[in-house]
């Protein structure tokens, strides 16, 4: 695997069994990179991208922990480094949505969903922060959304746990510097199982409608994107918010 981007990097993906998350695993692993895996519930498609992260020659660790429990997290990063080394690289894309009429969220899904989306963004970076400003180096790419970036009156408590994402990427971006590299990305609409739990055709259609590129994204174009992020073709970049969503939101 000689002369690979990410070669001798371990690389740890939460939400690493499905859509954005598998695309990563596999495509950091293609790269060089040794791959932990991480998943919640499904461990058939968790084994799944394991086997396939195998089959390309690289070396993996498949580990189920809640990205929302301090403990389970610090558990996850050290069964990592334990088997893998010192995590290196690091990608946020756990992440839940909960259904909402306009206007409308439960106390307690609005707690899960900041469980899930912000507080496992947080607990992994602290678990891995220390380590790698010790070592002098530390990539680190988080997943928003563009409902973290326009309102979304259906969507107040993924809305705001995805915009608490990106400021506190951007925050950890200067804290941490200049050993750790922290950069988001802010998918639009992707072809993962999210969109097609919670989209009726008619809205998935109008979605794409109102984009430019007139087409729904790929897990493989946004898991391209975090490659660019933790290789050192961005070397000038850190606390910046990339949106990957075929044009529907533009930043000044």
């Amino acid at each position: 695997m000689a002369g690979m981007e990410l070669e001798g990097r371990t690389a740890l993906v939460t939400g690493g069994a499905r859509g954005i998350g598998r695309a990563t695993c596999v495509r950091l692993a293609q790269e060089g990179a040794r791959v932990a895996i991480n998943y919640a519930q499904n461990e058939a498609a968790a084994r799944e991208v394991e086997r396939l992260v195998k089959a390309g020659g690289a070396e993996c660790l498949t580990i189920r922990a809640d990205v929302s429990d301090p403990e389970a997290v610090t558990a996850m990063v050290e069964k990592t480094q334990s088997a893998l080394g010192p995590i290196d690289l690091l990608v946020t894309s756990a992440g839940v949505a909960p259904d909402e009429t306009r206007g409308q969220v439960a106390f307690a899904e609005w707690r899960r969903t900041m469980a899930v989306n912000l507080d496992g963004t947080f607990l992994p970076i602290m678990a891995v922060k220390d380590g790698m400003v010790a070592r002098g180096f530390g990539r680190i790419v988080c997943f928003a959304s563009i409902a973290a970036l326009r309102p979304r009156p259906a969507m107040l408590a993924y809305s705001t746990s995805k915009a608490g994402v990106v400021a506190f990427a951007r925050n950890c971006s200067e804290a941490f510097a200049p050993a750790i590299r922290i950069n988001t990305i802010a998918p639009g609409l992707i072809d993962t199982d999210m969109p097609a739990a919670s989209l009726d055709a008619a809205t998935r259609q109008r979605m794409i409608d109102a984009t430019p590129l007139k087409r729904i994204g790929r897990p493989e174009e946004m898991a391209e994107l975090v490659l660019f992020l933790l290789s050192e073709r961005s070397s000038y970049t850190t606390g910046q918010v990339y949106v990957a969503d075929g044009g529907r939101v533009t930043l000044p």
